[in-house]
C-alpha cells in the first residue's frame, strides 16, 4: 500500500526531499511505500529537478490539502500567509503535517496544535529547528524522562558564520556579512536571521517541547549581532572567550516559571560551544540525571533540512502502517502540552556582563565606575584599562552574576559622570 503524500512548495528543501524519496535504495525501508502525488508551487515558470510525472505539479495548493487521496501534507513555503491557513485547512480535512517552518509554529502553535489534537492528526517539525540536527524527536523522546534544565543553542547558521568569519579575519560586520550573502549564507534581507529573529523562533519550539509548556513568542527577549565589531571580539579572545548568538531556556529553581532570550554572549573558549564555527549549529541540553549532552550538525542546506523532513514523513507512515492512528496519538509524538509557560522578565534574570567604556584621561574614572556599580548591587569580576581610542581611556569591565535591573540602572547612572564619553559596547557572558 501506498502512502500518498502532498508537498506544498518545491524549492530547495522541497527538491531535496523528492530526491531522497525518488531515490529509497540502501534507506528506511519504508520509502518505498511513500508515493509523492501532488507537489504545490507558485507558478511553472521555472525548471525543476528532479523532474515529476506529468500532472504532479500544480499551482492549486488548496487543492492539496483537500485531496482525499492524500494522507500527509508536506509545508515547505516558509513564511506565515498562506502556510498558516493551508496548514489548518489540511488538518481540517484530516491530514497529518510534516513542516520545517519554524515562523509559523513559534507565532501559530497554539492554534495549529488544537486543532491537530482536535482532528487527531500529527503536526511533526524537526526540520524547522537545527536543519538535519535530530533534536525535536530526542527532546521528546529519549531525553523525556529527564527533568530538562536549560536548553543552550546555537541555532542560526547566518550568524555563526558571520561571528566565526569576524573572529577569524578580524573583519567588521558589514563587510562578512555582504561576504554571507555572496555565498548565499544570509538573504538579500538579512533581518530575521542577524537581528536574532529566527534564532528567538526556534528557542520558542524548543522551549516548548523541552518544558512541556507553550510559549508565547512575542515576549522573548531578543538581541542580534549588528552591533559587534572587531573591537569587542579582538578583547573577547584576549579574556578568553569568543562571541556567539546564543539562544537560551532555562528553568528557574523554583521550576514554576523560564527564563529564555536570544543575544550575542561571550562563551569561555573551553564551553563545548565555543568550537562550533561556521554554519553549523549545535544544542547543548542539560537535565536530571543525564547531565550534559550536545547535539550537532549543519543548521541548514538542501539535504540536512531534507533528511530532517523525510524522517519526520517516514516516522508518521510507520505508525499508519502499525495502527489505526485516529483510535489514539503516539503520546511521544503528540503534542501534550496544552497551557502557556510564565517567562521571567529579562529585568530579573541573573546574568554576567562585559562593558565597555570610552572615559576621559581623568585621575578615578575607575573608582567612579566601581561606584556606580556598587551602588546597584553589581559586583565586578575584574575591571582593566585596555588602552587609548581617540584620546579617550578605553575600559573594559567583566561582572560576577548580577540582575539585569540592577545593571541597567548603573549603567544609567554611569552616562551621567563627566568622566563617561560613551559606552560602545555591552555584552552578556555565560
Amino acid at each position: 500500500m501506498a502512502f500518498k503524500i502532498g508537498l506544498l512548495g518545491y524549492g530547495t528543501v522541497g527538491t531535496g526531499t523528492a530526491e531522497i524519496i525518488l531515490d529509497p535504495t540502501g534507506r528506511n525501508n519504508l520509502l518505498q511505500d511513500i508515493e509523492i502525488a501532488r507537489v504545490g508551487v507558485r507558478s511553472f515558470d521555472k525548471p525543476r529537478l528532479p523532474e515529476l510525472p506529468p500532472g504532479v505539479l500544480t499551482t492549486d495548493l488548496e487543492a492539496i490539502v483537500t485531496d482525499p487521496e492524500i494522507e500527509i501534507v508536506v509545508e515547505l513555503l516558509g513564511g506565515l500567509e498562506p502556510s498558516r491557513s493551508l496548514i489548518l485547512k489540511a488538518i481540517d480535512h484530516g491530514k497529518h503535517i510534516v513542516t520545517a517552518n519554524k515562523a509559523v509554529i513559534a507565532r501559530h502553535g497554539e492554534e495549529i496544535y488544537n486543532a491537530a489534537n482536535k482532528a487527531g492528526v500529527y503536526v511533526l517539525l524537526e526540520a524547522a529547528v537545527g536543519g538535519g540536527i535530530p533534536v525535536i524527536k530526542p527532546l521528546k523522546q529519549s531525553l523525556g524522562v529527564n527533568r530538562i534544565q536549560t536548553v543552550i543553542g546555537i541555532i542560526n547558521g547566518t550568524t555563526n558564520y558571520i561571528l566565526t568569519q569576524m573572529t577569524q579575519e578580524g573583519a567588521d560586520f558589514s563587510e562578512v556579512l555582504a561576504e554571507a550573502q555572496k555565498l548565499g549564507y544570509a538573504e538579500a534581507d538579512p533581518t530575521a536571521d542577524v537581528d536574532g529573529y529566527d534564532a528567538a523562533d526556534k528557542i520558542a519550539i524548543l522551549a516548548a517541547i523541552a518544558f512541556n509548556g507553550r510559549i508565547k513568542r512575542e515576549d522573548i527577549p531578543c538581541e542580534g549581532i549588528r552591533q559587534i565589531n572587531a573591537t569587542d571580539i579582538s578583547y573577547a579572545d584576549d579574556l578568553g572567550f569568543v562571541i556567539k548568538l546564543l539562544a537560551i531556556a532555562k528553568a528557574n529553581s523554583n521550576n514554576d516559571s523560564l527564563q529564555i532570550r536570544v543575544h550575542p554572549t561571550l562563551v569561555s573558549k573551553d564551553h563545548p560551544l565555543a568550537n562550533v564555527n561556521g554554519v553549523y549549529n549545535a544544542i547543548l541540553v542539560e537535565g536530571d540525571p543525564l547531565g550534559q549532552v550536545m547535539l550537532f550538525g549543519p543548521g541548514a542546506g538542501k539535504g540536512a533540512t531534507a533528511s530532517a523532513v523525510v524522517s519526520d514523513i517516514v516516522n508518521i507512515v510507520g505508525i499508519l502502517q502499525a495502527s489505526n492512528i485516529k483510535e489514539k496519538l503516539d503520546p511521544l509524538l503528540r503534542c501534550s502540552h496544552e497551557h502557556f509557560k510564565q517567562l521571567t522578565p529579562i529585568a530579573d534574570i541573573n546574568s554576567r556582563f562585559y562593558a565597555r567604556f570610552l572615559c576621559h584621561d581623568v585621575s578615578g574614572v575607575i573608582g567612579h565606575l566601581g561606584t556606580s556599580f556598587a551602588n546597584h548591587n553589581v559586583s565586578l569580576e575584574s575591571v582593566v584599562q585596555i588602552g587609548f581610542r581617540n584620546d579617550l581611556a578605553e575600559i573594559v569591565v567583566v561582572t560576577h552574576d548580577v540582575q539585569e535591573g540592577n545593571f541597567h540602572q548603573a549603567l544609567e547612572e554611569i552616562k551621567s559622570l563627566e568622566s563617561i564619553d560613551s559606552i560602545p559596547s555591552i555584552l552578556r557572558v555565560l
